[in-house]
């Protein structure tokens, strides 16, 4: 596999750019360049299809693609250390007295 830089561990300024970087690689529309980006073996969920596997990954973009003429899509960081906004145990729900994501500010 080929490494892409920025590489881990990431600083706040190579993590954006890393974010771009896949940005810009899907709204390239390159089924076989996007599906380098995840391993062999990767495994994806889309609603109710199920992906394993780079060809998969292929032939699901491939179809995703001829279907959404106009597709874009914008990605931004949301998060790069360990400062997370989520705070309860997981498993399980978000108890009710946590904030949303409207009172978190997202």
């Amino acid at each position: 596999m080929n490494a892409r830089p920025p590489l881990p561990p990431f600083t706040e300024e190579t993590a954006i750019l890393k974010v771009r970087a896949a940005e810009n690689a899907w709204n390239k529309q390159d089924p076989e360049a996007v599906s380098l980006a995840y391993t062999p073996d990767t495994y994806w969920r889309n609603r109710d299809t199920f992906v394993t596997g780079r060809a998969e990954v292929v032939e699901f973009l491939t179809q995703k693609w001829a279907r959404e003429l106009d597709y874009r899509l914008i990605k931004e960081l949301w998060a790069s250390t360990g400062d997370r906004l989520f705070h309860w145990d997981a498993p399980g729900p978000r108890p009710e007295d946590h904030p949303g994501l409207t009172e978190l500010g997202l």
